[in-house]
Order: structure tokens, then sequence, then C-alpha cells
């Protein structure tokens, strides 16, 4: 394709894909950060019901001192089934007569209890405040847990959807440095906030930054490398994402109290908004929409980066121009097409979103649920390789993903009604996914497709796969 003999003039895997990798990636292990954030800030601590006589500080010491803590506990909390303290009851009136039972059997009647009217305490050795024990989301209040998680994801669904739309049309750098900037604010917001509807709605708007902070992060990388080096370096995106994980939970192990965790991951983000300014936006994306110049200019940046001046010198106009014909071949297709093209042009692309539906179901619901099961985490998929305009196809693939990851904390709520049934459901999703690996096109090698007009003629591409592996034209200046 015109545009791939273009990056192989001015380098299509050097000190320019290096440095702007450099830049990239610390965006993606934040951001992971990011995106388990609830794994630490949602942890749920050993609690009780609040006693007066044992809880309030203007009480003393049960006046004489002469009961322990354990015995008062005792009489106040009735015990569960493993005879441990009951976390959502209490008894209404105290059963002394519980002291002299001694573990023996009788046939007395239970003693009437009530839920947690007047609050809870809290086990604070492992975390010394969480959003938990902020807004007392336990017993009946536990499933707001689930929906903060879920919140986030549908902010990533959201965002992934509006964000392609946007990096389409305005670009993937400028957007990428919008969400930056906002992902600053929210997230540093979130820390301080003191109202639980605030916080979900700041999450939320997490969620779309986010997304859209790892789409535009990959295309940034993908879209300047030459095809041979692409498996390498979308690896290397996928291994910082890895690195995200282990970072949070190294940070959470060291910054216990929630708002300071959540601003330790939120801040660094400003210095990520400043540091962008020197990432070069996509050529691909300036020529296809019809700024050759701006496209050229950046390819010249390129080609000097990576030492290869005289090959900057030599790009003209009409290479540039050339694409743009193509660009305006697509704009003549229908807007609902740019999502969702005639049968038979993209069929194979479109069934990656089922896939990535179910990949995510399976992957985030273990992982945001980690004191019920542990699953190491690591892959994340960046997008269709043959899917054109790129970001917008991101966009839908998200959605896809996202409707996924959004299920996925909610279905541990059906653990009240069978333990086994969101495992289940796990555990059948990958496979049933599998199946549409069976009919997405190869795309090993295979230089990025920009344009519809691309991908429609990509039958006939195709067959010249072989030809495009064993001969690449070098122009020497």
């Amino acid at each position: 394709m015109p545009f791939q003999e273009l990056l192989d003039q001015v380098g299509g895997l050097g000190k320019f894909q290096i440095l702007q990798m450099v830049l990239i990636v610390p965006f993606l292990v934040m951001t992971a950060c990011q995106m388990f954030l609830e794994n630490f800030t949602t942890v749920i601590p050993g609690h009780r019901c609040w006693v007066h006589t044992l809880d309030n500080d203007t009480v003393s010491d049960n006046d004489s001192g002469i009961l322990s803590p354990e015995t008062l506990l005792r009489i106040f909390i009735p015990l569960d089934s493993d005879l441990r303290p009951e976390k959502c009851h209490r008894f209404i009136h105290p059963q002394w007569q519980l002291l002299h039972l001694n573990g023996s059997v009788t046939n007395m009647t239970e003693p009437d209890k009530e839920t947690c009217l007047d609050g809870w305490v809290y086990d604070q050795s492992s975390f010394p405040s969480t959003i938990v024990t902020e807004w007392d989301l336990v017993c009946n209040y536990q499933s707001q847990k689930s929906v903060v998680q879920s919140l986030f994801m549908a902010g990533m669904l959201v965002g992934g959807l509006i964000g392609g739309h946007l990096s389409d049309r305005f670009g993937r750098k400028l957007i990428l440095r919008w969400c930056l900037l906002q992902l600053t604010i929210v997230g540093t917001s979130a820390a301080f906030v003191s109202n639980f509807h605030i916080y979900c709605l700041l999450r939320f708007l997490s969620g779309c930054s986010s997304i859209i902070i790892l789409a535009n992060d990959g295309m940034l990388i993908t879209e300047w490398i030459r095809p041979p080096s692409r498996v390498m370096v979308i690896t290397v995106i996928s291994c910082a994402f890895s690195v995200g994980h282990i970072l949070l939970g190294g940070l959470a192990f060291v910054f216990r109290e929630w708002r300071t965790l959540q601003l330790v991951v939120s801040v660094p983000f400003l210095v990520f908004f400043f540091s962008s300014r020197w990432l070069v936006e996509s050529a691909r994306w300036l020529i296809i929409n019809n700024k050759p110049e701006e496209g050229l200019e950046a390819l010249r940046k390129v080609a000097y980066t990576n030492g290869m001046q005289n090959a900057g010198d030599a790009l003209t106009m009409e290479i540039c121009n050339h694409n743009t014909l193509l660009w305006h071949h697509d704009q003549s297709t229908a807007p609902w097409e740019q999502y969702f093209p005639v049968p038979g042009d993209l069929w194979g692309p479109h069934c990656h979103y089922p896939m990535s539906s179910s990949f995510s179901t399976e992957s985030y619901g273990p992982s945001n649920n980690p004191d019920t099961f542990h699953v190491p985490g690591g892959t994340f998929c960046f997008g269709q390789h043959v899917c054109a305009p790129r970001a917008r196809a991101f966009g839908l693939e998200t959605v896809a993903s996202r409707c996924g990851a959004t299920l996925a904390p909610l279905l541990m709520m059906l653990m009240e009604y069978l333990s086994i049934l969101p495992w289940i459901i796990y555990g059948v999703s990958p496979i049933i996914a599998g199946l549409a690996v069976l009919i997405l096109p190869e795309t090993r090698n295979l230089p990025l497709l920009d344009t519809l007009h691309d991908v429609k003629n990509n039958k006939e591409f195709s067959r010249k796969v072989n030809e495009i592996n064993s001969f690449v034209k070098v122009t020497k200046f």
C-alpha cells in the first residue's frame, strides 16, 4: 500500500518509534492502575454492628472493667453458623443469659435480632479506609460495590464509542491529550468527594477517559510500525498493561487509605498531559483526512529522528495526494457503513465483537473480585487490524467488550441464588468466544488497511500477501 512504502522510507522501527513508545508506555501502565483500582478501594474488611455500650467513646469501660470486650460482644452480637460474630445483625436487647450457657444446648428460643441501625464497626488492621467503610457498603448495601465497578466499565463502553468517532475526526493526539487532562481532573477530584453518588459519576468519567487513552496510545504506536515488527510492539504494550497490575498491588501495599491511593494513581496523568506534547500525530490519519501537508511534515520529522534525512527530503506531495484520493472515495460511503459496511467486506472483523464481549466477561469478572477468586491479568486486545476507520472500529469493539465487562461484576450477585453459577458463566464464555476466532481473517505481516476502499479490495490484496512479504520496496536517495 502507498503509506507502507512511505513508512519503509522513513523507518518503520527506529529511534522515533522507540521514543514514541517510551512516552506512551507509562500512560498504559497507570491507566491499568485506574481500571483495577476498585480491587483495593472497595475491599470489604471484617465488620459488625455498632453497639452503644461497646463502641461509644463516652461510655467508660463497662464502668467496672469486669467484663472483657469479647464477653460484651457475646452479649450484644449473635453468632453465625461458624460461631463468629454476625456482620449484619445484633440483639435487640442484651442477652446476659448467654454468659451462663457455656456452649450447652438448650431449648430456649432464639433471641430477637435487628439489623445494624446505628452503623458498623470495621477491622482497620489491613486497610484503614476504603469506600466500603466510607459509605457503609456492606450487608444490604453490599451490591453497590458491584455498581461502582460496573459504572467504571460502563464509562469505558461510552468512551469507546464516542472517543472512536472523535479520534477519527479530530486526531489521535488531540483526543488523547484531552483525556489525559480529564482523567487528571476527575481522578483527583474523586479522592476528595464526600458523596457516594458524585464518586460514582467521577469513576464513570474516569472510565470514559481510560479507554480512549488505551485506544489512542495503541494507535499512535501501531500506526507508525512496520508489519513484521507490529506483533513485538503489541506484546510490549500488553506487558505494560501487566506491569500496571503489578504496580497497583505495590502502591496499594504502601498507600492503604483509599483516598491517598486514588490520588497517587491520578496525579501522574498531569505529568503525562504535559509530556504528550512531544508525541507525533499519526501520519496515516493526517493523510487520509485530507491534511497531506501536515502528514508530510510528520513523515519528515520521523525520517530526521531515524537518521534518514535524505528520505525525508525526497518525500513529495504527490505521494500524499495519492492517499488523499482514497479518503475522498471513502467519503462517498454512507455514514452507517463506516461502522457496519456491506456484508462481505468486514464480516470477519465484526465477528470479533462477541469474542471481545465474552473475553471481557471472563477476565474482568474474576479479576474484579480477587477476594473470591484470584486470576492473573495481563492480556488486553487493542482492536482490529483490518478495520477502517480504525478508531471507530475500535470504539465498536470497545462497546462489545465493555458490555461484557460491565456485566461481569454484576454476575457475582448470582452467588446469592447459586454459588457456582457466576463461575459457570465465566468458564463457558471464552469457550463460546473461541468459535468466533475460526472466521477471523489472518493479519500476520499485513499492512494496516486505512480506508474502506482498502477493505473492499481486501481479497485482491490478500492474494498479493506473499509478494509483499518477499519484496519490500526501498528507495535510496
